[in-house]
């Protein structure tokens, strides 16, 4: 028998795991599922900008080779200019790795970093992604808590708990996936301070730093740590509908000279898959210049903003669940009363969920959340459909007890 690899161990993906497999097959019986599981804007008729559409299709002849191994002077440039106009001192478009995706970019710089046995510090609940990695990269992932009654913010004191003499870097996701919270700059200099006294790398994910609603700023980590290594993580997946581009770019900023050999391993990783897609790197230089049609989505009367507004008006009527409200992206993260509902397994509740209603979720272990109280929801479909869903919800659990 040929087994898999150990490091796959760990390795989950509940949002396109086994309720995924199942959902497929409910479709292929002709059962209509509504899939509230992945923050893809386009299955619920989220389009691309003409900004990013005429980019692409004016300039295709220009992505046919194969491109610098960093991605194109021209996408750099324009990556580089974003970021220094959120205050980051001290980067050039050398700084910048466009990839295919985060994804790709975050196995890399992980893999470039860490050693067996290495930790790496993380929210809990936090996106997949990144723990996944750390296991691929043979490091251990160690879970920090967000806090969900101070507004799903990081326990600076649990953080400083978690820290031992392996601890190699600490990761930020902010705006948050999945619980939509916006950090304060307060918060975010506590965990600064925090790498300093421990000569920690940063890793600042801020997809979603262009989906802040109601005034609130985002503040790029690294704009307030010219003194250490951070590297952030940025794409047009979310801002600009385009999830299947796989555009995302990293930019390594701070005391960069301390780091010339961990930076030459991400060099190595990057050259070894020669470039990331071209075709998709023609776009974004018009995508960052391109500001209002995200504003748009996420101010009063735009799509994001009023699901969100119908998803929280439902959620507030039913018993036995609470709710954080989401500051930025498009998820919020539920709780619910465990008691009351005898909820031990929070993946059998989403499958019950799932053949009862027809609605897919993914539960909160699928966010290394470790109690079984907690669901995300993505707020993707027309407000009144969504508002229908959580109303749905709500009836389920009307009735709704584990054994």
């Amino acid at each position: 028998m040929i087994n898999r690899a150990q490091k796959l161990e760990h390795v989950h993906s509940d949002i396109r795991g086994p309720l995924y497999t199942e959902s497929q097959r409910m479709i292929k019986e002709g059962q209509s599922v509504l899939r509230l599981n992945t923050g893809n804007p386009a299955t619920f008729g989220f389009e691309m900008p003409d900004s990013v559409r005429n980019a692409l299709l004016n300039n295709a002849d220009k992505a046919v080779g194969y491109c610098d191994l960093k991605g194109m002077p021209e996408a750099r440039e324009a990556i580089c200019k974003y970021h220094l106009s959120k205050g980051i001192v001290g980067i050039t478009p050398d700084d910048i790795y466009i990839g295919n995706g985060v994804s790709e970019l975050v196995s890399m710089s992980l893999s470039a970093l860490l050693n067996p046995g290495d930790e790496l510090l993380m929210p809990a609940p936090s996106y997949s992604l990144w723990s996944n990695s750390a296991y691929i990269a043979g490091g251990k992932p160690v879970f920090y808590t967000c806090d969900e009654s101070s507004s799903w913010y990081p326990d600076i004191a649990d953080i400083r708990k978690k820290i031992t003499n392996k601890t190699r870097a600490i990761v930020i996701i902010n705006p948050n996936n999945p619980t939509g919270a916006t950090y304060p700059k307060e918060i975010l200099e506590e965990i600064i301070q925090v790498a300093r006294e421990h000569d920690l790398i940063i890793f600042s994910d801020e997809i979603y730093d262009r989906l802040t609603m109601d005034g609130v700023e985002h503040i790029s980590t690294a704009s307030l740590a010219p003194d250490r290594i951070v590297i952030t993580m940025n794409g047009l997946s979310k801002s600009h509908c385009v999830c299947g581009f796989r555009c995302g770019w990293m930019v390594i900023s701070g005391a960069k000279g301390k780091a010339d050999d961990y930076i030459e391993g991400i060099f190595q990783l990057a050259a070894m898959r020669l470039c990331s897609n071209a075709l998709t790197q023609l776009v974004i230089p018009a995508a960052l210049e391109d500001s209002a049609s995200t504003r748009a989505m996420v101010s009063p009367g735009g799509r994001l903003y009023e699901q969100r507004e119908a998803t929280m008006r439902e959620l507030e009527k039913i018993e036995g669940i609470s709710c954080v409200k989401n500051t930025a992206t498009f998820y919020v993260f539920p709780k619910l009363d465990v008691k009351k509902f005898n909820i031990t397994n929070d993946k059998k509740f989403a499958f019950d969920l799932l053949h009862d209603k027809k609605i897919f979720i993914v539960p909160g272990s699928g966010f290394d959340w470790q109690t079984p109280d907690h669901f995300r929801i993505v707020m993707l479909p027309e407000p009144d459909k969504l508002a229908q869903a959580v109303r749905d919800i709500g009836d389920f659990l009307k009735t709704y007890r584990q054994d």
